[in-house]
């Protein structure tokens, strides 16, 4: 089954060139199926970017999805129209009388910053309150697993000594997570980020559970106990060249920045970067979205 967007949004000629199965809002509606409803909460500066890959892992399942995407009032963006704005996205005041089988936080560029500083820290905050209420399950990524953990959880982050910056291996601790079934014994996932949540301090919480991690970049998957809580803190929503456009971006800004492991041939830059992570980024979300949002969403998404 394909991903429900709206019918000019940037990400639908994208998606129909790679070969995902794309549903426009006209033709939806003359299906009698109820879909899937998943909130995205955008953080990201290039928000037409970051929407397409989320849209492209949302369709890849035999699940219809409606996406509906949401940024924030308080933080105006600088890196998007404000006419996509107004055509495709809502704010949370157009949404918190509603319910959704599901929702994503996105990361942001925001790490080095103490959360209670960042512009629209209280309005995230106030969302995620909601989520809790209004949203069978809720996908935190990155940043915003971050963020999530400690609003939910008071977990700290810390920064790290040099960026995490490159595609890593991870390993599931718990193979019989649902939410990483089907996955191989070793499974890469494209990290870059300035700090760090510690085991030691999610181990203290009895609520959550670390279902993956690496040796090199550390805890990759929490998830609170009920399954309505996950904490991503990778990017497997990756393009194959978002990493390399993060490289060069530095590099021209006269910013301290290594090449990314584990990512261009040989680390030779000149070279089309080899990717790694897209089955199992893929295999993510199919799980999330079947086993934690449909297989157990009421049917009555007033009940959520």
């Amino acid at each position: 089954m394909p991903i429900k967007i709206p019918n000019n949004l940037p990400a639908v000629k994208t998606l129909e060139s790679e070969n995902i199965f794309v549903m426009t809002e006209h033709r939806a509606i003359t299906q009698d199926i109820r879909p899937l409803r998943i909130l995205v909460l955008n953080l990201m500066p290039k928000k037409i970017e970051t929407e397409t890959q989320f849209a492209r892992l949302l369709g890849n399942s035999p699940l219809q999805v409606e996406m509906e995407l949401i940024h924030t009032k308080s933080h105006q963006s600088k890196n998007v129209a404000e006419e996509h704005l107004l055509a495709f996205y809502k704010t949370f005041d157009d949404v918190k009388e509603e319910n959704f089988d599901g929702m994503i936080i996105t990361g942001a560029p925001v790490e080095h910053m103490p959360f209670e500083e960042v512009e629209y820290w209280q309005e995230l905050c106030s969302i995620m309150e909601w989520s809790k209420t209004h949203v069978h399950s809720t996908l935190h990524v990155c940043w915003g697993a971050q963020a999530g953990l400690y609003y939910h959880y008071g977990i700290k982050k810390y920064e790290v000594p040099e960026k995490m910056f490159g595609v890593f291996p991870h390993r599931a601790e718990h193979k019989k997570s649902m939410l990483f079934r089907g996955f191989d014994d070793v499974f890469y996932v494209p990290q870059s980020r300035h700090t760090t949540v510690l085991r030691e301090d999610i181990e203290q919480v009895s609520d959550l559970k670390i279902l993956a991690s690496s040796t090199e970049t550390g805890v990759y998957a929490v998830s609170a106990k009920n399954g309505r809580q996950f904490f991503i803190t990778g990017h497997s929503e990756y393009d194959a060249d978002t990493l390399k456009n993060e490289y060069l971006r530095d590099l021209s800004q006269g910013k301290p920045i290594k090449i990314p492991v584990h990512y261009f041939p040989n680390d030779d830059p000149t070279q089309p970067p080899l990717v790694s992570w897209r089955g199992h980024a893929h295999l993510l979300f199919s799980n999330w979205l079947n086993y934690f949002v449909y297989q157990s969403t009421p049917y009555d998404i007033k009940q959520v």
